[in-house]
């Protein structure tokens, strides 16, 4: 019999900001295969915004672990990098390592997300990234309880699927 997977998101610290930037290499390694990021010298693809994460105060960085174990990460800022609403929520990044796909982790920690910051979202998914367009549309519109459309937007020679809608405080 299968015991249930236990699912913690917990902030990323400072000192923990090493183990984020190596999670995000992985998540950039895989994401290379929609968008063309260019490796640096130094074999990594870095991610330049990550120190703004303990710098702002609106933006937040957690891991994702599933029975203690690191799983990924979700990035959250506030502010949207399409429409320029300043009051929405943005999951900048999010990403579940290979090995813990397809068995709900990552649609629950989504939802660990938006619960913990309730108000108007978008998620914006490249539009080649037809995976990523499925489960977003399949964890917001499970989240929501009703099926969403996203929205077609081409911003910056970039074209996007985004997911507006809002989350509301669980009591």
């Amino acid at each position: 019999m299968n015991r249930p997977l236990v699912l913690s998101l917990t902030p990323a610290l400072l000192e923990h900001a090493p183990i984020l930037a190596n999670l995000l290499e992985l998540y950039a390694h895989d994401f290379s295969e929609f968008h063309s990021l260019a490796i640096g010298a130094d074999g990594k693809f870095g991610y330049k915004s990550l120190p703004l994460y303990w710098s702002e105060p609106n933006r937040h960085p957690f891991f994702v672990r599933v029975d203690g174990r690191l799983a990924g990460l979700a990035l959250v800022k506030r502010g949207s990098e399409i429409t320029g609403n300043p009051t929405v929520w943005d999951m900048a990044e999010f990403f579940i390592l290979r090995g813990c796909r397809r068995r709900g982790i990552g649609t629950l920690a989504a939802r660990e997300v938006w619960q913990r910051f309730p108000g108007p979202w978008e998620v914006r998914v490249m539009q080649s990234n037809l995976l990523a367009n499925l489960f977003w549309e399949r964890a917001i519109s499970h989240f929501i309880g009703e099926a969403i459309q996203p929205v077609c937007v081409e911003k910056d020679g970039q074209n996007w699927q985004l997911f507006p809608f809002e989350s509301r405080r669980v009591i």
